[in-house]
């Protein structure tokens, strides 16, 4: 199987988005959906190929891009500050513990700069190859097609300590989670309640749901929210004190497939974290009408989720000339002009 990004713009573009997302995507005048057609027009048909090849041996690898942008973009902007690895002078993102054996999917784009830099040296930045594989990840998924806006450049480096504090819990109430989204620029209850529908598929560790299953907030008690059936297989896959890196599927029913299953399950009381079944089971929320929406209208779900991932990806974006464009998405660039001197025996002033 080969990925064709014109035939999935044509298709899915005309069937499902139109004129709204056009005109959502112009919201930041400096990005554009166009802006490598005249100097990288096959980055979508690489990104695409890479997914698709990657997908055939790891069918988790579409949720975990995703989740990568999501995980950037909440951490001062969308700048491919969380692909870093540590440096002399600034700690890694992925050490930070919403990431720490957690985020994966860093080899894939690794593979993915690789390629792109043999077709178009120097132009790709890493924070739009990350943006424009988790809107790949969606579609090859099923899920929906939504113009991306592009021209993001990369960051010089990364925020440990923010990414500690800026990304949502998976144990947030409902309050902290809207002010978590509040506080990046995301104020919107759709924007909450669409973009946490990217649990429609992928894995979630143990360790973030045995407080649910036995001790939900101190009581002793499991969380009183979760559906008895569900909770009964929940406790078989996490037992007590059992191993909190065993995986579990967001959505019990499609677990690969990118739908509006996950708010039919909130609906059932079967959001697998407490911060998605929050979303539903909250008293009186105004994210209640928005989960039953969505789950009765897969249309809807996808166009609200088409942009509020636009939305998020306008968050402080780099452009013109600030930050760069890595040639290694791990390392800034002045690193590789270091080693090079060094290698060349010339002492680099950088």
């Amino acid at each position: 199987m080969r990925f064709s990004h014109s035939f999935s713009c044509s298709a899915m573009g005309a069937l499902i988005l139109g004129c709204l997302l056009l005109q959502a995507s112009n919201s930041n005048a400096q990005l554009r959906p166009d802006f490598y057609f005249r100097t990288c027009r096959q980055v979508f048909d690489i990104i695409g190929n890479v997914i698709v090849d990657e997908l055939s041996s790891d069918p988790r690898i579409a949720a975990s891009l995703l989740r990568l942008h999501f995980h950037d973009c909440f951490v001062n902007g969308c700048d491919a500050s969380i692909l870093l690895d540590n440096s002399t002078s600034f700690r890694t993102e992925k050490d930070a513990a919403p990431n720490a054996n957690s985020a994966r999917g860093f080899d894939v784009i690794d593979r993915m700069k690789d390629e792109i830099e043999l077709a178009c040296p120097r132009t790709v930045s890493c924070a739009d190859i990350l943006t424009i594989a988790s809107q790949i990840s969606v579609l090859l998924s099923g899920g929906p097609w939504w113009p991306v806006p592009l021209g993001r450049r990369d960051s010089l480096r990364a925020f440990f300590d923010l990414a500690n504090t800026a990304l949502p819990s998976p144990f947030f109430t409902l309050d902290q989670l809207k002010k978590s989204f509040a506080d990046v620029g995301l104020n919107r209850p759709s924007d909450l309640v669409a973009l946490s529908g990217g649990h429609t598929f992928g894995r979630a560790q143990c360790q973030f749901v045995t407080p649910r299953l036995y001790n939900f907030n101190g009581t002793n008690r499991p969380d009183p929210s979760l559906n008895p059936t569900y909770r009964d297989q929940l406790r078989r896959l996490c037992p007590q004190n059992g191993n909190g890196t065993v995986l579990v599927n967001f959505d019990p029913v499609t677990p690969d497939g990118f739908d509006q299953q996950y708010y039919t399950n909130l609906r059932q009381g079967k959001g697998l974290i407490q911060s998605d079944q929050e979303l539903f089971s909250t008293p009186r929320a105004d994210t209640i009408p928005l989960v039953e929406q969505y789950s009765n209208n897969r249309f809807v779900f996808f166009q609200a989720f088409a942009e509020a991932m636009i939305r998020m990806g306008n968050l402080k974006p780099l452009t013109g000339t600030q930050g760069e464009i890595r040639q290694n998405c791990r390392v800034v660039n002045s690193r590789i002009r270091s080693v090079e001197n060094e290698d060349h025996g010339v002492v680099s002033s950088i």
